[in-house]
């Protein structure tokens, strides 16, 4: 038997990794009950872990999105004592993310899985460097489960520069926001999602508009652009600090979302995802914001069909699961664990 523990997460990734195993007849190990504050919340996790040592037997896997924060090696231990197999499914390194752990105390965690699914090719040498000798396989870009359907109609402004940016807006997280209206200009790049963008930042731009906060749903089936955008950090020259420096080993979700809306993408040359992006034609890669102008004024209406077309063909599999179910039962098969 296979199994997860389907605890809520506010994370959409892991919520659709959760709904994916569902749908390969994964069971849910997880306690049903009201969690009224953080107190309930940990009692249930509590109870989750413990639950494991009576359900597992031998020959049953469990998969652990990883991070489960402070249960993840004991989870990873008593499988092991029952005869049972681990397949730990990445999401963040805390070395990066959070910077709460060191490489080693991250590999010495991570030592107690059978299986690590990674982002990518970058992830997994970075682990390997740092002495991590699990088995690894590559997700190669996070699955997107979405009921929505993307708007078809392409912006008629005589050109492809039309740019989108999803998600959270703060000077800490992603202040190259705010240096990006000259770099890009006479592009135009449209904000959307909560933030700390006050009313005059947003008035001495001339080629940046602030949306405010969005439903996902919503934006897939409305919002027009050319392309997203997958950038953070400090920089207009490429993607820099804690945040920016963190793409060159992570698959960013936003890339998901964007390829799901049926849109091309454009993403830092020097990040993990770019093989990913260029080599399937789903979007370009630059190193620095500034090449925009130039580098979208040449694509013409052919270039860009190409990567529209590409787009829209992925966002089918992303709705499916497929990256995650391939990936998975590659895991099975390097554990022999086929249970088809």
């Amino acid at each position: 038997m296979n199994y997860y523990i389907g605890l809520y997460s506010p994370n959409k990734a892991k919520r659709d990794i959760d709904e994916i195993m569902q749908s390969m007849n994964f069971k849910d190990i997880a306690i049903q009950m009201e969690e009224k504050n953080k107190a309930a919340r940990f009692f249930r996790k509590l109870l989750c872990v413990a639950k494991t040592w009576f359900v597992l037997k031998k020959g049953d896997l469990l998969l652990i999105q990883y991070p489960f924060k402070k249960y993840y090696s004991v989870l990873c231990k008593i499988a092991r004592s029952k005869g049972c197999k681990t397949i730990t499914l990445i999401h963040d390194l805390g070395t990066f993310r959070r910077q709460k752990l060191t490489a080693e105390m991250e590999i010495e965690r991570l030592s107690h899985t059978d299986y690590i699914i990674v982002h990518n090719e970058k992830m997994k040498g970075w682990l390997e460097e740092h002495g991590c000798a699990v088995p690894m396989g590559n997700l190669e870009i996070f699955d997107y489960l979405s009921a929505a359907e993307p708007c078809r109609e392409d912006e008629e402004r005589g050109g492809f520069d039309r740019i989108v940016y999803a998600g959270g807006i703060h000077r800490r997280k992603n202040a190259f926001i705010y240096k990006t209206n000259d770099a890009i200009a006479p592009c135009h790049l449209d904000l959307y999602g909560p933030g700390e963008l006050k009313e005059e930042d947003c008035r001495q731009w001339q080629n940046i508009s602030y949306h405010g906060l969005i439903a996902s749903d919503e934006f897939i089936r409305v919002v027009k652009a050319n392309w997203g955008l997958v950038w953070d950090g400090d920089s207009v020259d490429g993607c820099s600090g804690i945040w920016g420096s963190y793409l060159r080993y992570n698959n960013p979700h936003k890339t998901s979302f964007y390829l799901r809306a049926g849109m091309p993408v454009i993403v830092w040359k020097e990040s993990a995802m770019a093989p990913f992006i260029t080599d399937n034609k789903l979007g370009i890669a630059v190193g620095s914001l500034n090449e925009l102008p130039e580098r979208l004024k040449a694509i013409d209406a052919d270039e860009y069909a190409i990567y529209k077309d590409a787009a829209m063909a992925i966002k089918e599999k992303l709705n499916s699961g497929f990256y995650f179910k391939k990936a998975f039962w590659q895991a099975a098969e390097t554990l022999d664990l086929i249970q088809k």
